[in-house]
């Protein structure tokens, strides 16, 4: 472990807004906590870094292993007609890329979905299906969180 990932915290706003699903070698992979859509969040584990570029090199790679391998096996899981991936940065200055799983039939398609609705928590049992969902295609590749009772 180096002393950046030593370091690291998850923004505040990320822990208020998501579920800890689990880790990926580099990067905490969070659920938004809005059952109006499939969303998703990786954050690298490193402490300081707002933007890509801040990465190493080899974290850079990582990342986007990570990122696409995540994205594939959501639009497979959850048959996106698209997946919008995204990093922005200008109310969490933390390194985080959102991956939104959309559907045609989406209340905000084809617009984004930022501000179209109100959050709307998932229940226990819906993070649990989730969870089921992405272990059964991920395991060996995310070390999963226990869901908490």
């Amino acid at each position: 472990m180096d002393e950046l990932e030593l370091e690291f915290e998850l923004h505040p706003q990320l822990a208020q807004d998501c579920i800890l699903l689990g880790e990926f070698p580099l990067c905490r992979l969070l659920l938004i906590n809005d059952a109006n859509y499939p969303w998703f969040v990786l954050v690298p584990r490193r402490a300081g870094v707002s933007e890509i570029y801040h990465l190493s090199s080899d974290d850079q790679v990582q990342l986007m292993r990570e990122s696409c391998f995540l994205a594939e096996n959501l639009a497979d899981t959850f048959a996106a007609r698209k997946m919008n991936v995204a990093s922005l940065g200008n109310m969490v200055p933390q390194l985080h890329l959102h991956h939104i799983v959309r559907f045609e039939k989406d209340p905000a398609w084809p617009g984004p979905v930022w501000g179209k609705l109100p959050a709307r928590s998932y229940t226990d049992e819906q993070v649990g299906d989730i969870r089921t969902k992405l272990q059964s295609l991920m395991s060996g590749e995310l070390s999963f969180v226990p869901q908490p009772v």
